[in-house]
């Protein structure tokens, strides 16, 4: 599924009812998967891992358009936060003093790419935004999960900020921390970059974020896995396509160990 279908799907699942949407992707599968292995000879390892990876980038795809863009993650009392909440990364060992400090008074983040205004916001500005708070369990790809308090601006509020083009199908997040001397990067299509409990969180449990997670902005995108929740965020990219951001899978773990790009919970 190439980005330009990828693209109407999204706007088509803001007006199909969920029914609806799965009817079609149930017949969409069926007749999808005969037709792609009917036209491929699948005999060596190469053969089969490009069929493999078509069915899955497919199958991310289908995910998103299929989750109801409207559904909202489950919120929980005060009483239930995990204390301590656990700190984790690539680092070795899952060290906080290995993470990376930047300076409050230095951070900039960029908004850039397909935005006709290419802002730079300080923490002093984005601390002025209307700022959300909400109580979500964060569920690793690893096995553990965790509940937090998380405090921040909606990410939706800053991309209409920037005023995103119409060619723009996603955000990328460009981070500070370095795995194998790269920056992590993730990213988001629009649906979720624009989903009310999709924050950029600049506090946590009533504090100012520590290192360990990620300050002094990071990513909550509630409806997905942990490692979609960028840490150490410096620059957000609006962009028409995933093809060019590093191997082209839409994030760091998506390209090395084909963690799937749509990571939805």
């Amino acid at each position: 599924m190439n980005d330009e279908t990828r693209y109407i799907l999204s706007d088509a699942a803001r007006g199909l009812d969920v029914p609806t949407r799965r009817l079609f992707l149930r017949n969409a599968l069926g007749l999808g998967t005969l037709a792609m292995l009917s036209g491929c000879d699948v005999v060596d390892g190469l053969s089969a891992e490009r069929v493999l990876g078509s069915m899955s980038d497919f199958n991310d795809r289908a995910q998103a358009w299929l989750f109801n863009p409207n559904t909202l993650a489950r919120e929980y009392p005060a009483r239930m936060i995990t204390r301590p909440f656990p700190f984790n990364s690539f680092y070795t060992p899952n060290s906080p003093d290995l993470a990376p400090r930047i300076d409050p008074r230095d951070f900039v983040l960029n908004v850039t790419g397909l935005a006709e205004r290419k802002d730079d916001w300080t923490l002093r500005q984005l601390y002025a935004l209307p700022r959300f708070t909400q109580i979500t369990r964060h569920v690793c790809i690893e096995g553990w999960s965790a509940i937090g308090k998380w405090h921040g601006p909606m990410l939706g509020t800053i991309l209409n900020a920037a005023d995103i083009r119409r060619a723009a199908r996603y955000v990328v997040f460009t981070c500070a921390d370095l795995y194998s001397g790269q920056a992590y990067y993730e990213s988001l299509d629009l649906i979720d970059a624009f989903h009310p409990q999709t924050i950029l969180a600049w506090a946590m449990n009533d504090r100012m974020l520590s290192v360990a997670h990620g300050a002094p902005i990071r990513l909550r995108v509630e409806r997905q896995l942990g490692y979609k929740h960028a840490k150490y965020v410096m620059r957000i990219d609006a962009v028409a396509s995933l093809a060019g951001i590093g191997l082209g899978k839409g994030g760091y773990w998506e390209d090395r160990v084909d963690y799937d790009w749509y990571a939805g919970i």
